[in-house]
């Protein structure tokens, strides 16, 4: 396993720029500041972010879909095995394009977005 891994880091308001990140439990959370939560974007990407990002009351990041990303994040690569990888240069290249945007957003947007994502997950 990595012990450091390269990483796409994307901040509220602010162009994504790789990084590394300490590839341990404490620093994956210090790199969101909490909690993690995974979300799988495609083979060999994951999106890293605070899994109580939105109960906190963060700054909306960037959209994905319906739901809005809250609080700093990061995408990292992940193996066959789930582990977290670092990104290749061609996948940091997707995401920086794919993130290059900041996004605004209004807390009213990142509380419906989360209403959506609550019914969504119980239907």
């Amino acid at each position: 396993m990595e012990k450091t891994i390269k990483v796409l880091m994307v901040e509220p308001m602010k162009e994504p720029y790789p990084s590394e990140v300490e590839n341990t439990l404490e620093g994956l959370q210090s790199a969101v500041g909490g909690y993690i939560e995974t979300v799988y974007l495609e083979d060999c990407a994951v999106l890293v972010c605070n899994e109580e990002g939105k109960l906190l009351g963060l700054p909306g990041n960037r959209s994905l879909g319906n739901d809005i990303i809250t609080g700093t994040f990061f995408v990292a690569g992940s193996n066959d095995d789930g582990d977290f990888v670092s990104l290749t240069e061609d996948k940091i290249r997707q995401y920086s394009d794919r993130f290059q945007k900041p996004e605004a957003f209004t807390q009213e947007q990142v509380e419906d977005a989360s209403a959506i994502f609550s019914l969504n997950f119980y239907e």
